[in-house]
């Protein structure tokens, strides 16, 4: 279990140094990383503060795995381990399945340049980041 909550905390650190990037003004693979319909007009548009929120919230997702496993020696209630170690799973295996149109594995919108990465990296990493969130919380429990 330390494993593979090291390794969500890990990918949660890395996802949300991304955003905050983005939140600097940084345009790296941001293109590819928001949803477009069929013209490549984009269906979200993030500005700064939103990145910052989501970095946040990646933040806070890796320091409770990280203080799941008692990294730090900081013991945290019982009821966020609980609810926590299942909301983070759902919010990401929601993301996997998607909106159904533009986003997720059963999206209808897959030729745009998002889409093929969703298809390849992003929904794939959202799936696993929930089964593996999952694993962790069954150890637990």
């Amino acid at each position: 279990m330390i494993v593979l909550s090291a390794i969500l905390a890990i990918v949660f650190l890395l996802l949300a140094l991304l955003h905050f990037n983005w939140a600097t003004g940084n345009q790296w693979v941001l293109d590819s990383a928001l949803p477009t319909d069929e013209s490549g007009e984009r269906v979200l548009n993030p500005g700064k503060t939103e990145c910052i929120v989501v970095g946040l919230g990646l933040t806070a997702f890796a320091l409770f795995y990280l203080l799941r496993v008692e990294t730090f020696g900081v013991i945290i209630p019982d009821w966020i381990l609980k609810y926590g170690g299942w909301l983070i799973p759902t919010i990401f295996m929601m993301r996997a399945i998607g909106d159904f149109k533009y986003v997720g594995l059963f999206k209808k919108i897959r030729q745009t340049e998002f889409g093929k990465r969703d298809t390849q990296f992003y929904s794939p990493l959202c799936l696993i980041i929930g089964t593996i969130g999952i694993i962790v919380q069954l150890m637990k429990t």
